[in-house]
């Protein structure tokens, strides 16, 4: 073995490359700051708790290790927004809170988001208030953040979690077989959809296959409003989408809808969306709510935000 080799999904960036990282780096920096977001640099290393919340997804990513001098585990944190809800709680008050940073992160293995197993997270993240506008606020931003980038024609998809959940709660499945329908909508595997009610009895089985095909323009947040007409928290989040369908076309902004999307940790509750170019296989950036995220460290807060791998963008042109 080479020992100037680097394990497996993990990169680095030298001269040129790392001189144009530095460049949009700053430049984003000064966006999010002129725009009241606050610049934090969480530490890489903390109680394994205070990382996972309740996401196994996030538990899965995570490299874990015993701290010689506490004897505690620790962890190298593989996503930015549950130290940025640690961070929030600590501040224990009630008024809007925006939080801004660009952080390099481990994880166990590469996803459907990131192609590398450390990417350079950049994000922001709103705390403080259910209202759509704050939703608004950072996908605004978030195309903001991929103009700087010098990526343009950016498809925005927007989806709503809650919806999903609605039908799960009116199901008597089991965490497992939950986690196992999570998985499917997830993946967008209609195969596999198909699989699991015929092996499972579901109260609303029809609507699960309906949910898989709602997405296209706004006319599908209209057939969902019929179709989810019993379920009051679908109904709610479908009014949310139609809120905040209205504000992005106020300033120019069209949107498609996937009303079947789910983002890769558990912790989303609400609106969730991703940014797409036809040049690229996957999302470039994706975000959304996460409303409660701070309970575990003992404040309930209202949260909204966006993130995605500098390190990788910087490179893609």
């Amino acid at each position: 073995m080479n020992t100037w080799q680097l394990p497996e999904g993990i990169d680095e960036l030298t001269g040129d490359q790392a001189m144009k990282f530095e460049l949009l780096r700053r430049s984003l920096i000064d966006l999010y700051t002129d725009k009241g977001f606050n610049l934090v640099v969480p530490p890489m290393v903390e109680h394994v708790d205070s990382l996972l919340l309740t996401s196994d997804s996030v538990n899965e990513k995570t490299f874990k290790f015993l701290d010689p001098a506490s004897g505690k585990m620790l962890g190298v944190h593989a996503d930015i927004t549950p130290q940025i809800a640690r961070i929030d709680a600590r501040r224990a008050g009630n008024k809007i809170e925006k939080y801004c940073y660009i952080n390099a992160i481990l994880q166990t293995r590469a996803d459907d988001f990131y192609d590398s197993r450390s990417p350079i997270q950049a994000g922001a993240e709103l705390y403080g208030t259910t209202d759509t506008s704050a939703d608004v606020e950072v996908i605004e931003l978030m195309l903001e953040s991929l103009n700087i980038l010098a990526i343009d024609s950016i498809v925005v998809s927007l989806g709503n979690v809650a919806i999903f959940d609605a039908l799960i709660a009116d199901e008597t499945l089991n965490a497992s077989q939950s986690a196992e329908l999570r998985h499917i909508f997830a993946h967008r595997s209609t195969p596999d959809l198909s699989v699991f009610m015929a092996n499972n009895t579901l109260n609303n089985a029809s609507l699960f296959s309906a949910l898989m095909q709602l997405e296209g323009d706004t006319s599908v947040l209209s057939q969902a409003l019929e179709l989810f007409k019993y379920f009051p928290l679908a109904q709610a989040a479908i009014k949310d989408l139609q809120e905040i369908d209205q504000a992005l076309q106020a300033k120019g902004i069209q949107a498609s809808y996937d009303l079947a999307e789910l983002q890769s940790y558990e912790y989303h509750t609400g609106v969730v969306f991703s940014a797409y170019n036809e040049n690229y296989s996957k999302a470039l950036a994706q975000g959304g709510r996460y409303n409660g995220i701070g309970e575990s460290f003992g404040q309930s807060r209202a949260a909204t935000g966006f993130s995605f791998d500098l390190k990788f963008l910087s490179q893609s042109k």
